[in-house]
């Protein structure tokens, strides 16, 4: 329940599923005043300091954003180019 509380709060996953009642009566209790930008700022934040924990993960997608010297680690490359013998 909290993974789809998030992606329909962060993402808008199914927020058609949400009545815009009820996505009414939630902002007038949450608002989320330039939420958009704020979170990607939070988690910008948080892993900028450790980009090489993002790899297979969307927290790449915000490093590569925000971060211009962030390069990217590519999977298929790793999996050809690791050291084991054929």
């Amino acid at each position: 329940m909290v993974t789809l509380g998030v992606e329909t709060d962060v993402l808008g996953l199914d927020l058609t599923e949400i009545t815009e009642q009820q996505r009414a009566e939630v902002v007038a209790a949450h608002p989320r005043p330039d939420f958009k930008n704020r979170i990607l700022k939070a988690f910008y934040e948080g892993m900028a300091e450790r980009p090489d924990t993002t790899f297979g993960t969307m927290n790449d997608d915000v490093l590569a954003h925000f971060a211009p010297s962030f390069s990217r680690k590519d999977f298929v490359e790793i999996i050809r180019n690791n050291p084991w013998p054929e």
